[in-house]
């Protein structure tokens, strides 16, 4: 599959395994047919280089981080951008769709993961604790847990649900 003028840095398979997305630092997500190789589409929007690529469960959304700063929410049939996440002060590394899809957490070299809410595009909660910039981001197969790793050479589990709702008494 050629079409990249860049490094890809992330690939991800659609939950049904017909499609692969790739982020690429050409500023282009692209979306591919994981069989034939067909070039599918080519999201465009980012300003600046794509890290990390991540389909919600059902397939239907894309998501998309990179050196903007900025998270983009995809619709995964046509391309259109569904929303941009903004909040992060530095690079996002990697992205994780709650198993509902409800939720998508973001990691970042400001040494912050975000978790937003998925289908209104709201920045739920920030959680603090690396010290150094954050790598790697997922949830538990129950959405109860996300854990993250960092740069600082460890691994954090954090409770969610519990946090959600400690953040809403605010």
């Amino acid at each position: 599959m050629k079409g990249h003028t860049g490094e890809v840095w992330s690939v991800t398979f659609s939950p049904d395994g017909k499609r692969l997305a790739s982020a690429c630092l050409d500023e282009t997500v692209r979306m591919w047919d994981a069989t034939s190789g067909a070039e599918l589409l080519i999201l465009k929007g980012h300003t600046s280089y794509v890290m990390c690529v991540a389909f919600s469960p059902d397939g239907k959304r894309l998501a998309s981080g990179g050196g903007d700063t900025t998270v983009k929410v995809w619709d995964a049939t046509s391309g259109e951008e569904s929303f941009t996440l903004n909040g992060h002060a530095s690079e996002i590394n990697c992205l994780s769709f709650s198993p509902d899809g409800k939720w998508l957490a973001s990691a970042s070299f400001d040494h912050t993961v975000k978790v937003w809410d998925a289908g209104r595009g709201l920045e739920s909660l920030t959680l603090k604790g690396h010290i150094s910039p954050v790598r790697s981001v997922a949830f538990s197969p129950d959405g109860k847990r996300l854990a993250s790793g960092s740069v600082d050479k460890s691994v954090k589990v954090w409770d969610v649900t519990a946090q959600r709702k400690e953040s809403s008494k605010e």
